[in-house]
């Protein structure tokens, strides 16, 4: 099993910068593929396809303004709810971002834009959002992973990028494993991120590993798309129950991986808080609510 052209992370001129041509912050739509590769205890492979939002945080009332068949916090074909991310109670964005990356010691982003899927027919569920920081001179400077587990917790990893990062083509971080996500995989992990700036494509990779090494590669890649109507109803007809879809496949897979012989471990190594499905910093500041909801 190897990775497609489309999943390897896009090299460009310089880590930070958009590719020449592209106005990194024009909302549009990514159509791509979500895949998971997992390499041991047994191998198991998939790779669907999806759809993609890429917001600017700060102008989300403004992209939906001009657009018949795009809601902010409220019904369209498809849509987007501030409700669903950061704390998660319909609260702006912003400030929750800001406090993230606060814990890392990095400065507010000049400008925001989120990666993530769209609300269609009323549902979402977004394992993974991503937010975007880009500094004044248009040079991506920080990233937040905002990840959610299918029983209701949320975790935040924030990144900072330095002047050492633009010597990669792709900026490349590491967190420890601090949130409990798959009862297939345990607490004892490295999340390994590649995370190119979104331009014409979108190429996000992150290898989860141990000592012993790599376990899960996962990717999420697309080529962009204008965020008009015409797009818009034209992604509905090809992914018309995209949340519904995401949530079900998941446990399809689970099921797969029982079925492979795949032991449940991640829940009993796991920390008190991460049993949960949440951070401790999380729940203390926000508290848990459903990941998936309905408008």
């Amino acid at each position: 099993m190897s990775l497609r052209d489309d999943e390897r992370p896009t090299r460009g001129d310089k880590a930070g910068a958009a590719p020449h041509g592209v106005d990194a912050f024009a909302p549009r739509l990514f159509v791509g593929h979500v895949m998971h590769m997992r390499l041991k205890p047994a191998r198991h492979r998939f790779r669907h396809s999806v759809v993609s939002l890429w917001l600017d945080v700060d102008r989300l009332a403004e992209t939906a303004r001009r657009l018949r068949f795009f809601g902010y916090n409220k019904p369209a074909l498809f849509g987007f709810r501030d409700a669903d991310h950061g704390p998660r109670d319909g609260r702006p964005l912003r400030p929750w971002v800001e406090a993230q990356l606060a814990r890392i010691s990095a400065p507010p982003p000049a400008r925001l834009m989120l990666l993530c899927f769209p609300r269609v027919l009323g549902y979402v569920f977004n394992p993974l959002s991503v937010y975007y920081g880009y500094d004044a001179d248009g040079r991506l400077s920080s990233i937040v992973y905002e990840v959610k587990n299918t029983i209701g917790g949320q975790h935040a990893y924030a990144a900072r990028l330095d002047a050492a990062d633009e010597a990669e083509a792709a900026p490349r971080h590491a967190r420890d494993k601090a949130f409990y996500v798959s009862p297939f995989i345990g607490m004892d992990k490295t999340y390994r991120f590649t995370a190119p700036p979104p331009g014409e494509r979108l190429a996000l990779r992150i290898k989860e590993a141990d000592a012993a090494g790599d376990e899960l590669i996962a990717t999420w890649s697309g080529r962009a798309e204008p965020l008009s109507d015409a797009r818009i109803a034209r992604r509905f007809a090809t992914h018309p129950a995209l949340g519904f879809r995401v949530i079900a496949l998941i446990h399809w897979h689970a099921l797969r991986l029982a079925l492979k012989g795949v032991p449940m471990i991640g829940r009993r190594m796991a920390s008190p808080a991460a049993q949960r499905g949440e951070s401790a910093a999380y729940a203390a500041e926000n508290g848990a609510a459903p990941s998936g909801r309905r408008v």
